[in-house]
């Protein structure tokens, strides 16, 4: 059963100074099903976000964000399952071009009865 009780989960941030050509973890794995999930890119270069650490899944242009309400929609499969990013997924990022100020946010919102 899912909770209609919303949390938030801790920020996750990584420094521009800590970005580069190759992937670094944002923060730590989610320790709950995230159902809203926002990638805030305030440094002053383009970023690839990735949940694998190989791919480039998601490009976030320089002071700009991404959000996704992850259960606007049901799944449709069997139960009443919902889209989440599951736990254990970690965030990443990499640098598209050179950053020389600001960092990039994970900002996550997740059931309080979700595990």
């Amino acid at each position: 059963m899912w909770s209609q009780i919303v949390q938030l989960d801790t920020l996750r941030s990584i420094a521009y100074g800590s970005t580069s050509v190759s992937y670094a973890a944002v923060g730590t794995a989610f320790t709950h099903a995230a159902r809203l999930v926002c990638f805030t890119n305030n440094t002053d270069g383009d970023m690839f976000i990735s949940n694998d650490g190989v791919n480039d899944k998601l490009f976030i242009a320089a002071n700009s964000f991404k959000l996704f309400d992850l259960t606007t929609n049901k799944s449709g499969g069997l139960g009443d399952g919902i889209f989440a990013l599951p736990v254990g997924t970690i965030i990443y990022v990499r640098q598209s071009s050179t950053p020389t100020k600001g960092a990039v946010y994970v900002e996550v919102i997740y059931g309080n009865g979700d595990a």
